[in-house]
């Protein structure tokens, strides 16, 4: 098979921007080579110079003035809810009640739970995010379905089988013992096969017992470089209910401390209302608190305070994500296009440099994947998005006035949707539905 070179304007980020004029802070070139086999990218550079030492054999794609990024990274989402998004409900424990536990129930059905799969990676590489950190169900069904579809896509995801024994339907309940027997059956099965990550995955406090959570706990000792997702302080409600259900606990967060569920590849979710103790005692254990825009102002959850956490002393690791289905958009442009709207509510600013890395390599960062995702450099997985800043007609007409790629970013995150991803490359191959 033959190597393929991409022409285009290339955008790869190397840290996070500083201020929006951060030049230092990413590569850019604006007429880029980039050239790819076997699902690895294998240079990065200027066209003129990269293309006079490619073999003979090599096929170029001509995809100028398009930009080329790496492949979105969508860092908390519930694969069973694609068909409870844009359910209405006055908050979180409601939504979950009225919408999401009977939906999550059909994830018993082998047959169900392959559909929504194929929908879902349909989706999600339409609106160009090429790695996910997923939710499935409590059935073991779902995740075998979810990462069967990842393995056929040959794409780079994170999930996990929800434990949860208590607090919801009989449907949706396991017991300690099944939760840990499957969760172990799905790490066997899927975890390190093709490019698949398993995630332990205890939905939350709220929905697991004591016993449960010990569980949970010899998970994570006997596989300490897993991924372990949950989610944490996204409701007031929902904090005191936890609080309540967990007398001897200090906080929230402390409950995950006590069960050793806090370190550098654990993903909160939500993360809004944390005291002052908490924060710090997620920032010593490296945890990561995973920022849902849309989902946060959907439910009426909170304001995600991002320039807080970040200018503390003892500063916090920060993801972004969609949440779908409690968020609002698959697309990552509208998830930060939402944040950028909460900082603005909150008297701060995001510029778009910051936004455009969170998706890409920051996230990357937060999943501790930055060697293989998130970065166009020479050596990762040729996971990447082609991207049209004039997609629609009132973008071409804004386009028209832009004079800057920070401008031209800001275009993307504020009006940009899927009709903006041109393409999406999954290990190098081509994978945007063409319906």
């Amino acid at each position: 098979m033959s190597a393929t070179l991409f022409r285009a304007r290339l955008l790869s980020f190397t840290r996070a921007p500083e201020h929006i004029d951060d030049s230092g802070s990413y590569r850019y070139e604006s007429d880029g080579a980039l050239l790819v086999d076997d699902g690895k990218i294998l240079a990065m550079g200027d066209y003129a110079t990269v293309s006079t030492s490619v073999p003979e054999d090599t096929v170029v794609i001509d995809r100028r003035p398009h930009l080329i990024l790496p492949g979105l990274i969508d860092t908390h989402v519930h694969f069973p809810q694609m068909q409870v998004i844009a359910s209405y409900a006055a908050n979180l424990l409601e939504w979950l009640n009225t919408y999401t536990f009977p939906e999550e129930c059909r994830f018993v059905e082998q047959a169900h739970a392959d559909r929504i799969a194929k929908a879902f990676f349909d989706e999600f590489f339409r609106n160009g995010t090429t790695t996910a950190v997923a939710y499935c169900s409590v059935h073991k069904a779902s995740a075998d379905a979810f990462f069967a579809e990842s393995l056929r896509r040959g794409s780079l995801m994170i999930g996990g089988k929800v434990m949860m024994d208590r607090n919801a339907p009989q449907g949706l309940l396991d017991t300690p013992e099944t939760g840990y027997d499957e969760t172990r059956q799905v790490i066997a099965d899927w975890h390190g096969k093709g490019r698949n990550h398993v995630a332990i995955t205890p939905r939350f406090a709220i929905t697991s017992t004591p016993e449960q959570m010990e569980r949970v706990q010899a998970l994570a000792q006997e596989f300490p470089d897993l991924h372990i997702q949950t989610h944490l302080s996204e409701n007031h409600d929902e904090i005191r209910y936890t609080c309540e259900l967990y007398p001897d606990a200090v906080d929230y967060t402390d409950i995950y401390a006590h069960y050793g569920l806090l370190g550098r590849k654990s993903l909160f979710g939500h993360a809004i209302h944390l005291s002052d103790r908490e924060a710090d005692a997620m920032s010593e254990a490296g945890a990561v608190a995973v920022h849902c825009p849309t989902s946060n102002l959907f439910l009426g959850s909170g304001l995600f305070p991002l320039r807080k956490y970040q200018r503390r002393d003892k500063k916090l690791r920060i993801a972004v994500a969609t949440d779908i289905g409690g968020g609002s958009s698959y697309s990552m442009f509208k998830t930060l296009d939402e944040a950028y709207k909460i900082q603005q509510l909150l008297g701060e600013r995001l510029n778009p440099l910051e936004s455009f890395h969170m998706m890409t390599l920051g996230n990357a960062e937060a999943l501790s994947l930055s060697d293989r995702i998130g970065t166009l450099e020479p050596g990762t997985d040729a996971d990447f998005v082609v991207l049209n800043a004039a997609a629609t007609p009132a973008m071409a007409l804004r386009m028209e006035t832009i004079r800057s790629l920070a401008e031209e970013l800001f275009l993307l995150q504020t009006l940009g949707d899927d009709r903006s991803v041109v393409e999406t490359y999954v290990a190098g191959r081509s994978m945007k539905p063409t319906a």
